[in-house]
């Protein structure tokens, strides 16, 4: 059994190196958004309203490459997505950090030029995208049930770790640099520093095995219960590759076989995952700690403040998602969002900015960390039964993306419209998740893959 755990923990690290490009990927606008501001956006006349398209161009890919990930996964397998995604995130890194590239002169801002920064972000939005939807059902295919929450979670860390890494490597290279050379180069080494990473997935990927529930579903059953046994061990293979036959011999493979209420579960823990507003202080963070009073350099290392107390509380729910439940952890942290973020609203219509502040956003996003962070990702990869599990978790991903890049594109004129009545919003959203989740979220802890085509099953 230690060796069959040590192999399914190696394939999982290898895996969550996708939700660790997720994270950079997405995090590393944060450090730049400020310079291509002042490079690209500010000298040809555009307003906030273009900053906030710029800054979350990536989301439109990563909603395409959410909604595509169920057809590209079932065709070609969750093995070779997760390739794909490597290579779409290796080339926007490259053509991020150079979009003049062929076409466009350094040192020229132009509409064009903007155009070709925000292709390259959308092509690594793509990658994004199938990563967020095919990292966690591929560890949860993987997983035996009793640490599949845990593993699946693990996947949330390294979202958080990559972005905690990101935020390292912004501020080692704005560190005690001009501001000019922030604006024309340094903004580029950020983007292009992603390279590197994606080229390590990218290879790893070609190790790790198919998950046998594909290999099920594909007809590969000598194949599947290899992999099985090595991770299972021999006896508990067969049981549960009979139990994944049947689940997939005698399954609907309409979407609605199982009712539409799964489906309705897995788009609001999305959309609820993006509205409680987690993205605007992950994308938006040094400016936020700027307008509390920090300086350029103090704004980043507060940042990487906040990214430990995320890397910290994750942790916190890998260790007790598999003994407590996904229900509890939901609700609580549902309950210390809406603290956090209620506290920085009456804050900020009283115009009080200081560590009071800095005290309710990492109350916050620690709550989140411990909750909807890894929590959504192990309802959205578990609850649905193997016969729709592709096309269920594409339409919940791409909710999500559609959700964030809606949160986080209108922050800018939000904020400008006024700050309180904003953190409100994402205040009120926290509550709503709590009774969401009280009222419609079944527990899963515990019970396997095949146990959701009963718990969903019609009458």
């Amino acid at each position: 059994m230690n060796h069959s755990k040590a192999y399914v923990y190696l394939i999982t690290l290898a895996a969550t190196l996708g939700g660790l490009l997720f994270g950079y990927d997405t995090a590393v606008i944060s450090g730049a958004e400020k310079s291509l501001q002042a490079y690209l956006i500010e000298p040809q006349g555009f307003n906030s309203f273009i900053h906030g398209i710029t800054v979350s161009s990536a989301l439109l890919g990563c909603i395409v490459g959410g909604a595509i990930s169920g057809f590209i996964s079932g065709s070609i397998g969750r093995k070779r997505a997760l390739i794909l995604a490597g290579v779409l995130f290796f080339l926007s890194a490259l053509g991020s950090g150079v979009p003049e590239f062929l076409f466009f002169t350094k040192g020229e801002p132009t509409v064009g030029l903007l155009l070709a920064f925000n292709f390259y972000r959308l092509i690594g939005g793509i990658g994004v995208g199938l990563a967020s939807a095919v990292c966690p059902v591929y560890i949860g295919e993987v997983s035996p049930p009793e640490i599949r929450g845990r593993l699946v979670s693990f996947n949330q860390f390294a979202i958080i770790f990559g972005m905690l890494v990101v935020y390292f490597v912004n501020w080692g290279i704005a560190k005690g640099q001009s501001l000019e050379w922030i604006n024309s180069i340094g903004w580029r080494r950020m983007f292009l520093s992603e390279a590197i990473p994606a080229a390590t997935f990218t290879l790893l990927m070609f190790f790790v095995p198919k998950t046998p529930r594909y290999l099920a579903l594909t007809g590969h059953d000598e194949e599947a219960i290899r992999i099985l046994t090595k991770i299972n061990g021999k006896e508990r293979a067969q049981v549960i590759f009979t139990h994944i036959k049947d689940s997939v011999e005698h399954s609907s493979a309409k979407l609605f076989s199982y009712g539409k209420i799964v489906i309705l579960v897995g788009i609001l823990l999305s959309v609820f995952q993006q509205f409680v507003g987690i993205n605007v202080a992950l994308y938006y963070a040094p400016r936020i700690f700027e307008s509390m009073g920090a300086a350029k350099d103090a704004s980043m290392l507060q940042t990487i403040i906040m990214g430990f107390v995320n890397v910290s509380f994750t942790v916190l729910a890998i260790l007790t998602v598999d003994r407590w439940g996904r229900k509890p952890l939901l609700i609580t942290g549902s309950i210390g969002m809406a603290v956090g973020m209620l506290a920085i609203s009456g804050l900020a219509f009283f115009n009080v900015i200081g560590i009071s502040t800095l005290v309710f956003i990492i109350l916050y996003t620690a709550s989140f960390m411990m909750s909807w962070g890894p929590i959504c990702w192990v309802l959205i990869s578990e609850i649905y039964p193997n016969k729709i599990r592709s096309q269920a978790v594409a339409i919940a991903v791409a909710a999500q993306w559609i959700a964030n890049f809606l949160i986080s594109s209108t922050y800018p004129a939000m904020m400008e419209f006024s700050g309180g009545m904003t953190y409100l919003f994402y205040g009120v959203m926290s509550l709503l998740s709590a009774f969401f989740v009280w009222k419609m979220v079944p527990e899963t802890k515990g019970m396997t893959l095949e146990d959701m085509e009963h718990l969903w099953k019609k009458d």
